[in-house]
């Protein structure tokens, strides 16, 4: 068993990635702790700290240089190029491969493979509960905090537009249906709502994870 921040260590991840993992392990850790029926606590929390390790390869360098910091441009920029040459140009991919590299049970490997935007519709038609949450818990959150659904929806639309492989409106309005279905499943078992998970309430869970081990 290794620390988690270990992992990002040697895996040098940059903050606000690191960040972003933890909140949705966070939220995921806060639906576990409150669902009305048995599911896979310790997988799910294991999927959502390394459920985007690839992801500083679509990153724009220069659009928040505020997360650049200590560092700096030319540091990120030759560990973005390094994780390319290794990986590969897909983030989804390249996560993939790294978890492999971690070493994950198929379970985990399964769930993470389900995550994001492209495969929404995959998972709202599942019956898997381990996957739903992890996945509802990657949309809720954006690049400085935990949003609603719609406002995580907009936050990404702006800082996608014009992007190479942009969604057509038609689709992003289908995937956002699929998205609010996804919220309806997993609410339908708590009992509390979606607006209750936000940056205050999910920071007391974050906090537990900072010595997670994987």
């Amino acid at each position: 068993m290794r620390k988690i921040t270990d992992i990002y260590d040697e895996y040098k991840i940059i903050n606000n990635l690191r960040e972003h993992q933890m909140r949705v392990a966070g939220i995921c850790m806060m639906i576990c702790d409150s669902i009305d029926f048995p599911v896979d606590r310790e997988d799910i929390l294991k999927a959502c700290v390394i459920h985007d390790m690839g992801n500083i390869i679509k990153s724009d360098l220069n659009y928040y240089p505020q997360f650049l910091e200590p560092e700096g441009y030319d540091y990120w920029k030759k560990v973005q190029d390094e994780f390319k040459e290794k990986y590969g140009d897909n983030e989804h991919e390249a996560t993939l491969k790294i978890i492999k590299e971690i070493g994950v049970t198929d379970k985990i490997f399964d769930i993470i493979s389900c995550i994001g935007y492209p495969y929404v519709e995959i998972v709202v038609g599942s019956d898997d509960f381990n996957k739903k949450i992890v996945a509802y818990a990657d949309f809720r959150v954006a690049l400085h905090g935990i949003m609603s659904i719609d406002g995580r929806a907009e936050e990404g639309r702006k800082r996608y537009i014009g992007r190479k492989n942009d969604a057509t409106q038609e689709e992003r309005e289908r995937k956002h249906v699929c998205i609010k279905e996804l919220e309806n499943q997993i609410f339908a078992h708590l009992n509390f709502k979606p607006e209750d998970i936000n940056d205050d309430s999910v920071a007391p869970y974050i906090e537990k994870l900072k010595n997670f081990e994987l």
